[in-house]
């Protein structure tokens, strides 16, 4: 059987009569081309059938919609149809929740690649690439290794300690992961160039508190399970570092 992407979505959408879905499916196994496709398009329809179960444009939003839809009708027939002013309403709502509903997503999706992280490297029997609490062991370890570069904050009088650190690749680009410790609670904390996506703040994942700032062109994330106030805290005290040095 012939490559035939075209019936990509109607396989996937279960369009196909029973022939051409058992052809198209045992062609799926010989041709990696077709079944890489079909996979990311399977992808795709997942997360936007995820995302638009999740956030549905509020009843206040489509009156609203409505409203505008209404009050810009002109007197000719095409917009008295109610049918059509119906239709122009839904493409209106698409083309302004879609975009919402894509950002929302990409940024849950980094948040979530993330928390995975931090779990992982708890999880780790080595968790760090460099083992110190010497802030000019660990900083120095990282260069040549980032396209940047980053300050950390003196701990000697504070009750955080730096455990070390890691190279982590997210959203496809090289960046710095730091382990640091308070009591029994362990906290990641982030340091990449990408990262666009998230939002900017404290928010709590998944059981952790999360808190992300932008400065000088990078992205600081910190994710840990102690409160918001520890991680605030030591957000501070690194958002303090990156203008001492």
């Amino acid at each position: 059987m012939t490559c035939e992407p075209e019936k990509i979505d109607p396989y996937l959408d279960g369009e196909l009569v029973p022939e051409d879905f058992a052809a198209f499916e045992a062609h799926l196994r010989s041709c990696p081309a077709c079944s890489s496709e079909t996979l990311a398009r399977w992808q795709l329809k997942r997360s936007i059938r995820t995302a638009a179960q999740q956030f549905q444009p509020s009843p206040e939003f489509r009156a609203r919609i409505a409203n505008q839809i209404r009050s810009a009708r002109t007197p000719t027939r095409i917009f008295r149809a109610p049918a059509l002013i119906a239709a122009l309403a839904a493409v209106l709502l698409l083309a302004i929740s879609v975009p919402l509903l894509a950002r929302h997503y990409a940024r849950e999706q980094a948040i979530s690649e993330l928390l995975d992280l931090h779990v992982a490297t708890l999880a780790s029997a080595n968790p760090v690439d460099v083992l110190s609490s010497d802030r000019h062991t660990v900083k120095p370890w990282f260069q040549g290794k980032l396209p940047f570069t980053f300050n950390l904050p003196e701990l000697a009088n504070s009750p955080y300690k730096l455990i070390g650190g890691r190279l982590i690749y997210f959203e496809h680009n090289p960046g710095a992961q730091l382990l640091f410790s308070l009591r029994q609670h362990q906290f990641s904390v982030f340091i990449t160039q990408s990262g666009g996506a998230l939002p900017g703040g404290s928010q709590t994942k998944r059981g952790f508190s999360v808190e992300s700032w932008a400065t000088s062109g990078l992205r600081y994330v910190i994710v840990s399970d102690a409160s918001p106030q520890d991680v605030h805290n030591l957000g501070l005290a690194l958002a303090a570092s990156q203008v001492k040095e």
